[in-house]
């Protein structure tokens, strides 16, 4: 699963080797570049553990305020957390990184053939050039078959002699000894009552105990590693399953390291010792680093909110100043968004009222006004038309206008009148102009009736004349003052 990562460590681990001439300084100068390559990642880590370290006495008082409501608690615990700045999970994030490269290592470490030497698979699996080499010379392995290819390279690296022609591929000799320590073998738990232990002399016991001494060396770095971050972390509130699951961690840790130390080659126990000092050591320096920071960033932070707590209470002391001197919201310059937003509200309403009432339909007891009107006929003037439309006329062309108009139906309705008189004056002189006397007096009357009747008629037609010409007069006036209307 991790032989993309652990072939480019292993020949990392392989560079290391060949500078320092020993397997367990290659694995120090391995563990420091690790820790320098890091190093970005466990800054931020680590300011960010600092800084909800610092927030544990205002999550108290959370706590204390809302009591065992666990929602309000989290909510208000998750909007504390997005004013500061703080991502809880970031500290946990990050301490997960060296994880990866340590199972990277561990493979690197049990399969030196092909991870640290880059030698092909094929050689040295079954029927492969190396393997049938190592049955020549009688290879027994002594460990699990799963750390075969670590007592493969070490039974090599004790006959080299056989194996030179395979150079070219990339093998090499490698000694995996640090001082009398083997670092490829295992080191027993049962040391001390196991057979293989010589007492008899110091060759014979020695290297065993210092390897028994070095998973409970790299716990003892764990545990002490485990109390600086305990002490500098905040110590996570009981709502924070996360949190919980950290400290947790945290305890277990110098035992895993215990564990795993003895079930698994000694250099990876030397790994996760050297590590785990240079840990201790970047703790302390980190923190003396970002405490300094983070204070500087909390004053700066508390001048800020005092000086905006002061800027709150003047205006309250300001609104309070006005108010007591009676100044209304109106005279108050300084007003807020939502009460001018009530104020235009308010003024469309008051337009919207102002129109609906201007152009309400007339009601049963009251008239409208229509300014087109002239007596009885609604549009005389024009349906559009407007007396303010070119500004407000002069009292006199108003009045004139109004005038010439009825003076025009004042003539028609007199010369209707007086035809209607000359017709029933002349219907009732007629018997008295008619005698029968003889044959020349009814010949004078039938005469003097026809020349009555054309009297009449053309009397008739003048009228008609008459009207018609009156029309002409109203139609004019009318046609007249819409244009002077319109040129206005």
């Amino acid at each position: 699963m991790f032989d993309f990562i652990a072939r480019p460590l292993g020949q990392l681990l392989m560079l290391f080797y060949d500078f320092a001439g020993s397997y367990g300084l290659a694995l120090v100068l391995f563990a420091v570049a690790v820790k320098i390559v890091l190093l970005p990642f466990q800054m931020k880590a680590k300011k960010g553990t600092m800084k909800q370290s610092r927030l544990q006495p205002k999550m108290q008082e959370l706590q204390k305020k809302h009591g065992t409501n666990k929602q309000k608690i989290n909510e208000e615990m998750a909007k504390l957390y997005k004013d500061e700045g703080v991502n809880p999970a970031s500290g946990c994030l990050w301490g997960f990184l060296p994880l990866p490269i340590m199972f990277a290592l561990f493979q690197a470490i049990r399969r030196p053939i092909t991870m640290m030497m880059n030698v092909p698979d094929e050689l040295i699996e079954a029927g492969g050039a190396i393997y049938n080499q190592l049955e020549r010379l009688n290879f027994v392995p002594n460990m699990q078959a799963f750390y075969i290819e670590l007592e493969q390279a070490q039974f090599i690296s004790s006959h080299f002699e056989y194996f030179r022609q395979f150079v070219e591929y990339g093998l090499q000799q490698i000694s995996f000894e640090l001082g009398p320590i083997n670092l490829g073998q295992q080191p027993l738990w049962d040391f001390f009552w196991h057979e293989s232990t010589n007492w008899s002399y110091i060759g014979g016991w020695l290297p065993g105990l210092l390897l028994f001494l070095l998973p409970i060396l790299s716990g003892g770095m764990q545990f002490i590693n485990s109390a600086i971050i305990r002490k500098t972390s905040p110590q996570m509130p009981q709502q924070e399953g996360a949190g919980k699951s950290m400290q947790t961690m945290m305890m277990l840790m110098p035992l895993m390291s215990v564990y795993f130390g003895f079930i698994l080659p000694a250099a990876l126990s030397l790994y996760w010792t050297v590590g785990t000092i240079l840990q201790i050591f970047q703790d302390l320096w980190l923190n003396k680093k970002y405490t300094k920071i983070l204070d500087a960033e909390d004053e700066e932070r508390n001048k800020l909110r005092k000086a905006k707590e002061a800027e709150i209470e003047a205006k309250r002391i300001e609104s309070e100043r006005k108010k007591a001197e009676g100044i209304t919201a109106e005279d108050n310059k300084n007003k807020s968004k939502r009460n001018k937003q009530k104020e235009e509200k308010q003024e469309k309403r008051e337009k919207t009222a102002e129109w609906e009432k201007k152009n309400a339909p007339p009601s049963d007891k009251e008239e409208a006004y229509e300014p087109s009107k002239v007596g009885k006929r609604r549009y005389a003037r024009g349906r559009a038309y407007d007396p303010e439309r070119y500004g407000e006329v002069s009292g006199d062309e108003d009045d004139s206008e109004d005038e010439r108009i009825p003076e025009l139906e004042s003539d028609v309705d007199s010369a209707e009148c007086e035809t209607t008189a000359a017709s029933d004056d002349d219907v009732m002189d007629e018997p008295d102009d008619v005698t029968l006397t003889d044959d020349s007096d009814e010949t004078d009357a039938d005469v003097s009736d026809e020349d009555s009747a054309s009297e009449v008629q053309d009397a008739k037609e003048d009228i008609e004349d008459k009207d018609d010409e009156q029309q002409d007069a109203a139609s004019t006036t009318r046609f007249e003052t819409t244009r002077f209307e319109d040129d206005k």
